[in-house]
């Protein structure tokens, strides 16, 4: 397994990342494909000119440079781990996606403000192509031939594209039983689709073995190796809900969790724009969303414990069913430091709720979607949730993935020969 080690790359093509930096006990390390502490073992992040004790509090860039920026992620490059020639490089430019004011479903629950980011809007129709984007180019950097992942699904897809595109070789690893759709989805770009009989827990224990085996030799495991960076790009979901807002971070958001990373970030992102002056200081709260047959850390958050018990996952969100969630005890610290809260929804109630997404705003959510808009309403019905405070809920992937969860009773209104007469009678007279 690659922990940190000393006899790792350094560069000058991070832009304005310095290291890296355990998160546990703080211990710092060069730039390289490492992402655990070799003092605890704790996971390491990216650390930036900016986090250090001589920040001089001068932010790297402006709110008019961000806005001078292209239409994607890279509008942030300056507070990213990657180069300032980024957005000149063969890659799916993903991000910049629609913040979408939802004031139907809004009065469907009886909240006065109500966002939708969603990130179906990506390349590969889920927000994961984001925290691609920033490992493809740690990955071009290390001088790595193979970009692969341990994926439920969304991940696989956006690696496959993203090699295809910067024109690495690709190897995704994946639970044999995902949905079909987001099977085909992972294989037509090219690249080895790899599915192993097990949980997603299982494929990325897998995954790290092969890390260490010489099979793996310059692979590039997004998730693993190159976590450090990858995780770094659910950072652009806090700036560009900030910036879409007018600069300003939102009361309340809610946000689904399957391994915790992109909550994490997010809480990271928004308290990133604060310390650089980018945005005004203030409260917010942050609540979690976990299917019911994926619940670690809802059931943890519920019982007052700081540890999360693994779980073995069966829900129809199989994008969210990690069972063991590395960043799980995070969750819970932010959703408790904020005065937030962990909630989780039934199968039945993920579709009740993609199908309320869809009716009322024209968004159709993978069950993802559903999980943070169903445990939205299940918080607003238990008085969790302020209904007269600016909130923000995620849908980090397309429906289309996952057609099968709604597919029951989807038919059409009526059957009819093509005239006037037949249209009166089976619809008109009958409605």
């Amino acid at each position: 397994m690659a922990l940190a080690t000393a006899e790792i790359t350094t560069s000058n093509d991070f832009g304005p990342a310095v290291g890296l930096s355990c998160r546990e006990c703080g211990t710092r390390y060069p730039l390289g494909p490492s992402f655990a502490c070799i003092e605890c073992f704790g996971p390491l992040e990216v650390a930036y000119t900016w986090s250090g004790p001589d920040f001089d509090g001068a932010a790297p860039v402006t709110r008019e440079q961000i806005a001078a920026g292209p239409a994607n992620i890279w509008r942030y490059r300056a507070l990213l781990p990657v180069p300032a020639d980024v957005a000149a490089k063969p890659n799916l430019a993903p991000g910049w996606t629609k913040l979408v004011k939802a004031d139907n479903l809004a009065r469907e629950l009886g909240l006065r403000s109500l966002h939708v980011k969603d990130d179906s809007g990506n390349p590969t129709h889920s927000f994961k192509d984001r925290v691609v984007a920033i490992a493809l180019e740690a990955a071009r950097t290390f001088g790595f031939h193979t970009l692969s992942c341990s994926s439920t699904g969304n991940l696989a897809g956006a690696v496959t594209a993203a090699a295809a595109r910067a024109g690495l070789d690709a190897c995704v690893f994946i639970p044999a039983d995902l949905e079909e759709p987001k099977i085909v989805m992972a294989s037509v770009y090219g690249g080895r689709l790899v599915g192993i009989e097990g949980t997603y827990d299982e494929v990325n224990r897998f995954c790290s073995e092969l890390i260490g085996d010489p099979l793996g030799d310059r692979w590039g495991f997004v998730n693993v190796n190159l976590r450090p960076y990858y995780a770094e790009g659910s950072k652009t979901l806090a700036y560009e809900i900030a910036e879409q807002l007018g600069w300003r971070i939102p009361d309340q958001i809610v946000i689904p969790v399957a391994s915790g990373s992109q909550l994490t970030k997010i809480d990271k992102g928004f308290k990133e724009l604060i310390k650089l002056g980018l945005v005004e200081d203030k409260p917010y709260k942050i609540f979690a969303a976990q299917a019911e047959g994926c619940s670690p850390v809802s059931a943890a958050f519920k019982a007052g414990r700081e540890v999360v018990q693994p779980v073995k996952p069966r829900t129809i969100a199989k994008s969210l069913a990690i069972g063991n969630p590395a960043d799980g005890p995070y969750v819970l610290d932010i959703a408790r430091r904020t005065a937030g809260a962990v909630e989780d929804v039934t199968d039945a109630e993920i579709v009740d709720a993609v199908r309320l997404l869809a009716r009322t705003e024209g968004i159709f959510a993978e069950t993802a979607g559903g999980v943070t808009v169903g445990v939205l309403k299940k918080l607003t019905e238990k008085g969790l949730l302020d209904p007269e405070a600016e909130t923000v809920v995620l849908n980090t992937g397309d429906g289309l993935k996952t057609l099968d969860a709604v597919a029951s009773g989807a038919r059409p209104t009526a059957v009819i020969r093509p005239s006037l007469d037949a249209f009166r009678t089976a619809v008109v007279e009958n409605s």
